[in-house]
């Protein structure tokens, strides 16, 4: 059994992106004995993410370093992942998710933007020393098929051993 925490990096709550992630987090969740994750909404952390002390963004933190899986996701903005996410895992200290798994789950337009900016948020997660499975570009135009998309990915996932 994981514990599955999905990470919604879009900086808007219930975004396509966000949808994606939780539906990876529930196949990975099925799979490993039926627990669903537990998400974390980056955008509804708000101003909350720059203030020093903030609760909700506390519990945000305590749950990326209580988590077995994180499924961290997000649109693609500039060629890259977005900044409220990269906000919120800064709060995180070197080395904070070591022993953790993370599957980096990036959407875009085209697929050569989504593998890039799938790239840059793994250099991320391993920098935070995570152990990052293979990653999830997606394109925007396949959005539609994302319960299809999760259930092939979390039939292909193995998770890490002691999971």
């Amino acid at each position: 059994m994981s514990r599955i925490v999905v990470v919604s990096g879009n900086p808007r709550p219930g975004s396509r992106t966000s949808v994606l992630a939780i539906a990876v987090g529930e196949a990975l969740g099925e799979k490993s004995g039926g627990f669903p994750p537990t998400v974390i909404e980056v955008g509804e952390l708000g101003a909350g993410l720059l203030t020093p002390g903030d609760e909700a963004t506390a519990a945000a933190v305590a749950l990326l370093r209580e988590a077995e899986v994180l499924v961290v996701a997000t649109p693609t903005y500039k060629g890259s992942y977005t900044g409220v996410l990269k906000v919120l895992l800064d709060q995180l200290p070197a080395q904070a998710l070591a022993g953790k798994s993370a599957v980096p789950v990036v959407t875009a337009g085209v697929a050569p933007q989504a593998a890039a900016a799938e790239a840059l948020l793994r250099q991320l997660l391993t920098e935070l020393g995570a152990q990052v499975a293979d990653g999830l570009p997606v394109v925007e135009a396949d959005l539609p098929e994302t319960k299809t998309i999760a259930d092939r990915y979390a039939e292909a996932y193995s998770f890490p051993t002691g999971s």
